[in-house]
């Protein structure tokens, strides 16, 4: 295993490939951390109330890796102990005081806001406390798209890389929600690569029935699609899980589409749902996985306390190549 140290501190970043220097067993993520590098110098990301060792490590990596140009949000006094107790050596870093996390949280919004940083990254602050400020109607990052969260998911038991959505942000969202969750999903599969991604509306069954809401919902967002109010994918559903992502399953049920069996995106009908999902397979199957929010006015990389490193990692690799395209779109 390869290592460089970090300029900025003591910690020695283990680059992600074996002792005989074989690829990694966790390629898709060193892979999505190669193309972020590749697409352009670091990416200037506020990065709000880092006050615990996890947050700032994970800016710190970061920052070795080329991925981002931080700038640290928080109270000196924090922000100073806990650079203290990981090794980090501050006098490298742009620095911003606050006299808590709430101020942390408006004052990184307004950084995004004014053009000083094109990404915002969660410290260790509440994650009420940062999306508060983010959609907050006269100072926060809110475009005319609704908010959205999504997870990246790579497992060995599946052929592609899967998306899911929404399992942190819309507790119960409407048709038009839907619609906005579904197209934030999509506009980051192309950032991936993904020219048509497949989509599938989740439900427990694969047939409309009007006594169970999200199977209307999801017809009405496959007709929604054909009009083209959602764009550059391919949708089917209502799907039952098994259906979306297995070739078998739905050849048993008589289901024939392009989505069906193959899915990219697996999109929830609702918070709950979406959340054990994504659980259950970073848990459960040992799925490699990175968050994030999309919808604002730049990607928010909204990590968890339970999250390791190295998901916080590939969740900046991820922020950089969405607001790499946004970059893009806007320029043309």
């Amino acid at each position: 295993m390869r290592a460089r140290r970090c300029p900025a501190c003591s910690v020695i970043d283990l680059e992600m490939t074996d002792e005989s220097g074989g690829r990694s067993v966790h390629e898709w993520r060193d892979d999505l951390i190669r193309r972020a590098q590749a697409s352009g110098p670091p990416v200037p990301t506020a990065v709000c109330h880092p006050c615990d060792g996890p947050a700032m490590s994970a800016a710190c990596r970061a920052t070795a890796l080329g991925l981002i140009q931080p700038i640290l949000i928080g109270p000196e006094a924090k922000l100073r102990k806990t650079a203290d107790e990981i090794g980090v050596d501050l006098s490298s870093f742009q620095l911003e005081f606050t006299p808590h996390s709430h101020a942390s949280a408006s004052r990184a919004v307004a950084i995004v806001r004014s053009s000083g940083a094109r990404i915002l990254m969660k410290g260790s602050l509440h994650t009420d406390e940062l999306m508060a400020a983010v959609v907050d109607p006269v100072s926060g990052l809110r475009t005319e798209r609704r908010v959205s969260q999504v997870y990246v998911t790579h497992l060995s038991t599946y052929p592609r890389q899967l998306i899911i959505t929404d399992a942190a942000i819309n507790i119960a969202p409407t048709l038009l929600e839907k619609r906005d969750i579904v197209q934030n999903a999509v506009d980051l599969a192309h950032c991936l690569g993904l020219a048509r991604p497949k989509v599938a509306i989740l439900s427990a069954i694969e047939t409309v029935n009007p006594k169970l809401q999200s199977t209307l919902d999801a017809a009405a967002l496959c007709k929604m699609s054909d009009r083209g109010q959602i764009s550059g994918a391919d949708l089917d559903g209502p799907l039952a899980f098994d259906n979306a992502i297995n070739p078998e399953a739905a050849a048993e049920k008589g289901i024939r589409s392009s989505v069906a069996g193959q899915a990219d995106i697996l999109v929830a009908p609702d918070l709950v749902a979406g959340n054990i999902l994504a659980k259950l397979l970073i848990y459960l199957a040992g799925a490699d996985a990175a968050g994030l929010v999309l919808g604002a006015s730049a990607p928010v990389i909204l990590t968890s306390r339970a999250d390791s490193e190295a998901t916080r990692i590939t969740s900046c690799a991820l922020a950089v190549l969405a607001s790499r395209a946004a970059s893009s779109a806007g320029a043309m």
